[in-house]
């Protein structure tokens, strides 16, 4: 079994966060994430810079997924603003941005983001804010 520390391509990186978070292993999936994203900032920091990384909102939403599963709801909305910057039409992002602000007890700003998740994508926003976020795009 592979630790923390073992050199990992972003795939690689990827595939493990996602079977932390279908094992319900949030935090886990969260911090492998976060690495991943630390270590693509230091990359691009670096003297001979590539331009790595584009394409990451797939990334980001998983660990918006797992920031929202696990109750870290400010860090929830800011890794689905920062899927929106790069995919504003992803109708689930809207979604999970919405939920996230409801769950925060922030429903007038959620009104927004649920507004466009249902337009965007055919979620409904229904008016009960604790309906569950579907783990259906991963």
């Amino acid at each position: 079994m592979m630790t923390r520390t073992d050199t990992l391509y972003g795939f690689e990186r990827y595939e493990r966060a996602k079977q932390a978070f279908d094992d319900a292993r949030y935090t886990e999936a969260a911090r492998e994430l976060e690495d991943f994203f630390t270590d693509l900032a230091t990359a691009r920091a670096g003297d001979d810079a590539d331009p790595i990384g584009h394409g990451t909102a797939e990334m980001h939403l998983l660990l918006a997924r797992a920031y929202f599963h696990s109750a870290q709801l400010g860090r929830a909305e800011s890794a689905c603003r920062q899927v929106l910057k790069e995919a504003p039409d992803d109708a689930y992002a809207h979604l999970l941005l919405g939920r996230s602000l409801q769950r925060a007890g922030r429903h007038d700003e959620a009104r927004g983001p649920l507004r466009l998740a249902e337009l965007l994508g055919g979620y409904t926003s229904g008016s009960d804010a604790t309906t569950a976020v579907a783990d259906e795009s991963f």
